[in-house]
């Protein structure tokens, strides 16, 4: 490891705030800073100190320079920063005037502005990290939510990343006696021992799999789990939406066909963000804007990962509820059943409903248990019931649940995907009796997908797209 030309940048959020905190790294960093500095010699200090004092302009001739800001700053040596690197963070009065003066006298005095992800980057490159690990800090910062949260942290800590390291490893000491039989090939030699190869290859699918499977869970985790509220006109859709939200949202209206868009907004339960859509209503209908509202409605069903079907509990019938029940079956995507209205029915006329259902024949299928109906009232937001099935419904899921490694990045996703092909080449010709070379082949191909995914093989280009993703002084 060295260390690079020293760089400096904002690392709080821009704007005006009651302190900022700006990070400068690299070889001199502690002695470049200590030339604006005024308090004690920040050279001779330990790491891990903090000394108060004052960052000045330049000195003009015998006068000492004017004083920018009183600051605190902080000193980290290396190799221990974040950086590898010498490290120090001035924290100053959170003016934007005041941190462009400062930036301004660390460039006079050698400092280079950082770029996007350049602080991360010297981490990674300076083997803080692995890029898995190193993608994983600007989840950590953009994660708003528990489970996304979660889930960054748990790569940020090493995550699945640390024991495909491992793996990999086995797999490179195999493919170098496979490559050994290579240089051997007249002489029909074995070196690698084909039960104990195609077990390796077999255990890294075992772990490579699920984390695979995990990317739809992922996803959701990340990006909130797109919740789609669908139902006839006037069940009472965007009233669940305002009391889930608190707020009034969407217009609510007796008349028919009020939604005639969608409407989206967000809703946090037990630290699962879920994007709440409300829908134009499900029916048939002449209007030409409402139709394609509907139609609208029925493309959200497609993308959501879970539905929330909304009836009137007063005025639908058993054979519509069937029928709707047929329909979210066919769909084969999660959903809950919701009556509405419940102030208005008793505890009896409720049961009568699902007794009907049963009655008139359950699914179409045959199969007469019928999903369970969740009874609420949206006008009188009587809905705690519903939020704790939402919640539940989602955490069924085990990539929920605390500790599960989970894929949330889609280039994470295609270089395990990748992984798994070449693995189940490979183990198809081992069972086959395949010749040294071609299996070779496959096997250099998970290995280079493989190290990519953890950083052990990079380009340029590579490290390039990914931290010109981050923010500045990250």
């Amino acid at each position: 490891m060295h260390q690079l030309h020293p760089i400096a940048a904002l690392a709080t959020a821009p704007g005006i705030g009651a302190i900022a905190v700006i990070r400068v790294s690299g070889e001199g960093a502690i002695a470049l800073t200590d030339k604006a500095f005024r308090g004690k010699r920040l050279v001779g200090q330990p790491g891990h100190t903090a000394h108060f004092g004052t960052f000045r302009h330049a000195d003009r001739g015998n006068e000492p320079g004017s004083v920018i800001d009183e600051v605190l700053v902080t000193v980290f040596r290396s190799p221990h920063s974040f950086t590898k690197e010498d490290v120090v963070e001035i924290s100053c009065h959170g003016s934007e005037y005041i941190v462009r003066q400062i930036l301004t006298r660390l460039t006079e005095l050698g400092a280079q502005l950082a770029r996007p992800g350049e602080f991360t980057q010297r981490a990674f490159l300076n083997g803080q990290f692995d890029l898995v690990q190193a993608e994983a800090v600007a989840d950590v910062i953009a994660a708003d939510s528990a489970a996304s949260h979660r889930a960054a942290l748990s790569q940020l800590r090493g995550g699945f990343s640390k024991r495909l390291k491992d793996l990999r490893q086995q797999l490179i000491d195999f493919v170098a006696l496979v490559e050994l039989e290579l240089d051997f090939g007249e002489e029909d030699v074995e070196f690698a021992k084909r039960d104990q190869l195609r077990r390796l290859m077999t255990n890294i699918q075992g772990v490579i799999r699920p984390l695979i499977e995990s990317f739809a869970a992922g996803n959701v985790i990340k990006n909130g789990v797109p919740t789609v509220i669908i139902g006839k006109p006037n069940a009472g859709k965007s009233t669940l939406l305002n009391a889930l939200l608190n707020e009034e949202k969407a217009i609510v209206s007796d008349i028919p066909g009020t939604t005639r868009d969608v409407i989206e907004d967000e809703l946090f339960i037990d630290g699962v963000r879920f994007r709440l859509i409300d829908t134009a209503g499900l029916r048939d209908t002449t209007d030409t804007i409402e139709a394609i509202g509907v139609a609208r409605t029925r493309q959200q069903i497609e993308k959501a990962a879970l539905v929330v079907y909304l009836f009137d509990g007063q005025s639908t019938t058993p054979e519509e509820l069937r029928e709707m029940i047929a329909e979210l079956d066919e769909s084969g995507k999660p959903y809950i059943l919701v009556g509405n209205k419940a102030d208005l029915i008793t505890l009896h006329q409720q049961a009568a409903v699902t007794d009907a259902i049963t009655k008139a024949g359950g699914r179409p299928d045959g199969i007469h248990e019928v999903p369970p109906i969740l009874w609420i009232s949206a006008k009188n937001a009587q809905i705690d019931e519903l939020k704790s099935t939402l919640s539940a419904q989602v955490r069924t899921n085990g990539a929920m649940q605390t500790g599960s490694a989970v894929v949330t990045n889609a280039r994470h996703l295609q270089h395990l995907t990748a992984t798994d092909e070449a693995l189940a080449r490979a183990v198809a010709a081992v069972d086959a009796g395949t010749s040294a070379d071609w299996i070779a082949m496959d096997l250099r191909i998970a290995l280079r997908e493989l190290g990519e995914l953890t950083g052990e093989v990079t380009t340029d280009d590579l490290l390039e797209s990914i931290f010109s993703r981050f923010c500045i002084g990250k």
